[in-house]
């Protein structure tokens, strides 16, 4: 960012889909709140916003159009939820409206989402990444100077065999890796409390961790996580431990 409205930004991505990256970004976010941060959460997935709808942020009108350029400044407003200030392409366009932009104008979109919006003082901005290593992931690392990133991996060899191909984009990127988070890793009986591995444990030797990628926290499963009605309080302070490890790791850099 050329003025940049964040004293740390933060990429949240992974290697591949549904490994709940988009849940982790927003409880992260959430922490970083709890802890007296000013934080702004940019919904990166142009094609496949979903933040919108986890903080109940909906629009049902379909857009007829989407100005890049005109007279004036293109200025967009985040929209504060639950502490945090959010920006999404889903504010922009009907719910199930499709975004059908061709390649060559995302650039220009991501631009205007993170550069052209009134953001406010922030200590630190999110943004919460489309899977994979493709076109979108890496026009972004061109338009916004990084400060590091957080890898989301579920508890699968497949999951932890992508999350290593998108550090190694990164590493070639030269954006800091500040950590993993193992998503859905294992489930609390609701009856005895006891933590049940619901996947086979993934081989360390073809695991992230193997890549010297730091754990930064391991969530388990919950439904409470797929909207903000509240988790249980261990999946609150599961959150609120890899928020801290997050920013200590972002702080230590700065001190170095």
């Amino acid at each position: 960012m050329n003025d940049r409205q964040a004293r740390y930004i933060v990429a949240v991505g992974s290697g591949k889909g549904g490994v709940g990256k988009s849940t982790v970004s927003l409880h992260v976010a959430l922490a970083l709140a709890r802890r007296g941060l000013a934080v702004g959460l940019l919904d990166a997935d142009v094609y496949g916003p979903d933040i919108p709808l986890m903080v109940n942020l909906t629009r049902n009108e379909d857009a007829r159009r989407w100005d890049f350029w005109r007279r004036g400044d293109v200025r967009h407003e985040a929209l504060e939820s639950h502490g945090i200030r959010i920006m999404s392409v889903g504010f922009l366009l009907g719910e199930r409206q499709a975004l059908t932009l061709g390649a060559p104008l995302l650039t220009a979109a991501l631009t205007q989402l993170v550069h052209q919006v009134e953001w406010g003082t922030l200590d630190i901005l999110l943004l919460d990444l489309p899977p994979g290593t493709a076109d979108l992931q890496q026009q972004l690392v061109r338009v916004v100077s990084l400060d590091g990133a957080v890898v989301v991996v579920g508890p699968q060899d497949v999951a932890h065999l992508d999350a290593r191909k998108f550090v190694a984009f990164l590493r070639d990127t030269d954006i800091p890796v500040l950590g993993a988070v193992e998503n859905m890793s294992g489930l609390h009986c609701p009856h005895c409390g006891e933590l049940i591995e619901v996947f086979t444990p993934v081989t360390k030797s073809r695991s992230v961790w193997a890549e010297g990628v730091p754990l930064l926290g391991r969530i388990p499963l919950d439904p409470a996580l797929g909207t903000l009605e509240g988790p249980v309080r261990a999946q609150r302070e599961a959150f609120d431990a890899v928020a801290a490890q997050m920013f200590e790791a972002l702080e230590r850099r700065t001190a170095a």
